[in-house]
């Protein structure tokens, strides 16, 4: 019928148009040569030890370098990370992880530690297992914004996921983890917070904090 034809040729249009699905991968920042550099902040709390509440900043500049076949036979990519204490100070490598894309998943292995960073693609009803591929427990992470703009240290990101991983708050514990990342840079903030208290105290009996603040992006 004439209805069957106009139907046809508009789904083929549409096909056409919009190619192939968009998993926006791009979020994980994955290209050879792309670095971000990062103010961190890290806060360790001790009450047994002295000082009790410690608080260090550094620098840490991050390097997607050369790909190769790892033992599974997939396309991996190192993941190198450089730290120096301010900007007057030269970089020296602290670690190299491991990035891949699986499927739908981007992953980086953290200290011998697989971890699911991202699941593609971003939308709001999308949940997964941090640590599904490992022997930590389990963490459940979801998108609490997708496709949205951020304005981190001036710099506007017009398209950005926002990970939410923890989120936890009693007399005793206060536990709250999310990550953001925008389009074709990578990670550009992270909040890790992970404190222990005794009742009604106001500050933390034990825990560990740790803030990564973006400063600047590109390739080398």
């Amino acid at each position: 019928s004439i209805l069957g034809i106009l139907l046809l040729v508009a789904i083929l249009f549409s096909c056409k148009k919009d190619g192939a699905p968009l998993f926006h991968k791009e979020y994980f920042g994955l290209e050879t040569g792309r670095y971000v550099v990062y103010n961190v902040t890290e806060i360790t709390h001790d009450t047994k030890l002295n000082p009790a509440h410690d608080t260090i900043t550094y620098q840490l500049k991050t390097v997607w370098e050369a790909e190769y076949v790892d033992n599974e036979g997939r396309v991996a990519s190192e993941f190198r990370r450089y730290k120096r204490s301010d900007e007057t100070e030269p970089w020296a490598l602290a670690d190299i992880w491991t990035g891949i894309y699986d499927g739908i998943r981007a992953e980086l292995v953290e200290e011998n530690q697989r971890v699911v960073k991202l699941v593609f693609a971003p939308t709001l009803s999308k949940d997964w297992d941090v640590n599904a591929y490992n022997n930590m427990p389990e963490m459940e992470a979801y998108y609490s914004d997708v496709h949205v703009d951020t304005t981190i240290n001036g710099i506007l990101f017009d398209s950005t996921v926002v990970v939410d991983q923890e989120s936890y708050t009693s007399l005793i514990d206060t536990v709250r983890m999310f990550e953001v990342y925008a389009k074709h840079v990578g990670l550009i903030h992270k909040h890790s917070k992970n404190n222990i208290y005794n009742f009604a105290d106001s500050e933390p009996q034990e825990g560990r904090e740790v803030y990564y603040e973006y400063v600047e992006h590109g390739f080398q």
